[in-house]
Parts: structure tokens; sequence; C-alpha cells
């Protein structure tokens, strides 16, 4: 976000002076590494909690806005790509089809109507839907491996999907602004910030290497931290903070680079959560582009939240609007 935002304004702005401060020694080392999301960029393609289902009626209001965002930033890329601004558009973006898939007879009706709504918009007329193991074992192989004959599968398939290199995408942008005379400042933490009189920003930065303090005022700032943001806007005062708290989740990831199984696999598939689980519990079978290789991925299960990033302070284990409650906790263990 930080990055997207940053080159929005140097491409409008392009005299304006910009400073980029990052708690860690990389950029994209937490939200945006690949392998901390699934790369489908929420197009609402696969997204089951996407299209709720209200008294026997599917809901795609939300799909059809969550997709008409990815289609802009979409063309923004594009633009960046033409621009000259980003390299080839492989290097982050790869065509990989979206899927969902079921397993019931209610499940499968479920699918049903909601493949149907969806159809009938512009943006999704080019889905598919099947009940064929057959047809199902040409689009992902490895769905229908070992099942039993008489199991009740189904799934929809969108060829026009896309898996997505955050962190690679971040990169780039971030190398296009320093580029421009924008300034990269790496293992500096923001500890706090205030509002001037005049309206501009006073920030507070411990420079972790150094052991030193920066003082920085500034105009306008983006708070683009993750799981760190929140903190940060608490210490900023602002009135619209009020309400807001936050808590950690975290899934495991599984992934494989076996040739033999990543050449049977080339979609994005999400599956069902159970009824009651919450939502980062659906199961995926994921192609992955990750340095021009290809790779796949799966999310079973949700795994225990310790910390919300990778260098949290146990106080930020549990956070509530205003307040801060500190518990005992042990170092976030990586989820990849």
């Amino acid at each position: 976000m930080s990055a997207t935002l940053g080159t929005l304004i140097k491409q409008l702005e392009p005299d304006w002076t910009i400073q980029i401060f990052e708690r860690l020694g990389e950029v994209a080392m937490e939200s945006s590494n690949p392998w901390n999301n699934a790369g489908t960029g929420h197009a609402a393609l696969c997204e089951l909690n996407y299209t709720p289902e209200k008294d026997g009626k599917i809901e795609i209001g939300s799909a059809t806005r969550i997709n008409e965002q990815f289609q802009l930033s979409r063309q923004f890329w594009a633009h960046l790509v033409t621009a000259g601004a980003v390299p080839e558009p492989k290097e982050f973006i790869n065509p990989t089809p979206h899927m969902t898939f079921v397993r019931g007879k209610e499940n499968a009706e479920f699918l049903r109507r909601r493949f149907d709504a969806m159809r009938a918009h512009p943006l999704f007329e080019a889905m598919e839907y099947s009940e064929d193991p057959a047809v199902i074992h040409s689009w992902a192989p490895l769905l229908v491996l070992q099942r039993e004959k008489d199991e009740v599968i189904a799934a929809t398939r969108f060829e026009g999907g896309t898996d997505v290199d955050f962190g690679a995408l971040t990169n780039k942008l971030i190398d296009y602004l320093t580029e421009h005379g924008a300034a990269l400042h790496l293992n500096h933490e923001v500890r706090g910030l205030s509002q001037n009189p005049d309206g501009s920003w006073h920030l507070r930065i411990r420079n972790d290497v150094g052991r030193s303090t920066v003082q920085v005022d500034a105009k306008f700032v983006f708070i683009g931290a993750g799981g760190g943001a929140l903190p940060l806007l608490q210490k900023s005062g602002i009135p619209e903070i009020k309400g807001f708290g936050g808590f950690p989740i975290s899934g495991e990831w599984f992934r494989t680079d076996d040739p033999e199984i990543v050449a049977r696999h080339r979609a994005k598939v999400y599956g069902k959560a159970a009824i009651g689980s919450p939502p980062m519990s659906v199961p995926h079978l994921d192609t992955r582009v990750v340095g021009a290789r290809p790779r796949c991925s799966s999310v079973p299960t949700p795994a225990s939240a310790r910390a919300s990033s990778r260098r949290a302070r146990c106080s930020t284990c549990s956070r509530r609007s205003g307040r801060t409650t500190s518990s005992r906790c042990s170092p976030s263990r990586r989820t990849t």
C-alpha cells in the first residue's frame, strides 16, 4: 500500500519529497511477502465469503465491487509497465485460473446457484461450472485423485485469473521511487507521531542500526505498517481511530517445489470452510509463481496467532482501541 501510494504521488507530483521508513532490513518482508498471502489479489473469483447467501439468494454485490477494484489495480500496473516504471509484468503477475471446489450435494447446489448469479454479470460471464469428475480432472487433476466414484463434487473455474507476487511488485515500485528521488530508510522504526499546530506531523523515529533517534516533520503521513499501524494511529490522536481494534490471525502454509506435483496443478483453488469456522480456515491448493518459478502451496488449517508482525512486542498481542493489554506470548513462528 505504501509503495503504491508513493508511486501514485510520484506520477502526479514528481517534485514532491518522499521519505520511506521501514522497520525491517528489507521491504515487503511481512504481508506483501509472497509466502504470507495467497496471491489472488482478492479478485473475488474463487473466494466464497464474498458471495453470501441470504434468504435463498446469492448476493454478488461485494464480489462485483472487489473485482472492479482489482481491475483498476491491473490497469494501473499496465500503465506503469507501458511508462517503463516497472519491468515485464510476468515478473510479478502471471495468468492462473481461479477455481472453487466443493464436496457433497448441498454444497454443489450452493455452488451452482452462486455460478448462475455471478455469470449473469459481465465481469464473471466467462466463469465455468461442472460436476463432472472428468472435466474437473482436466482443470485440476489433483482435486479428483483417489476419490470415490460416487462422491458428489463440483467446481467453478475462471480461466482469466492471475497469480500476483506482491513482494516482487512492492520491490519494483520501491526501486522506481528511489530511482526518482525518494529516500528509503531501512531498519528505522517510527516510535511516535504527533500533530503540529500548523497541521503538519512530527515523527519520532528510531534507527535500529545506529541506535540513534531521528525526528522528521512532514505535511502528509501515510501509515502502511501492517500489524504495527494500529498503535501508531492511536498515538496520532486522530478521532477516526476510535472504535478500531485488532487481533492477529494466522495460517500454516505448506508448499512444494516437486516438479511432478507442480506440473499437475495449474490453478488457485479455494474450498468451503466448515460451518462456524473462521474465514482463514478455508482450504487452498494454489499455484504460485515466485521468482519466475511455478510452485504449489496449500493452507489446510489455521494456526495459533502469536503476534501481529514478525517483530511485534508481547503487548501487541491483544489490543483494543485506546487501550493496550499485555499478555504472555512467545515470538511469532513462521507460517510459510
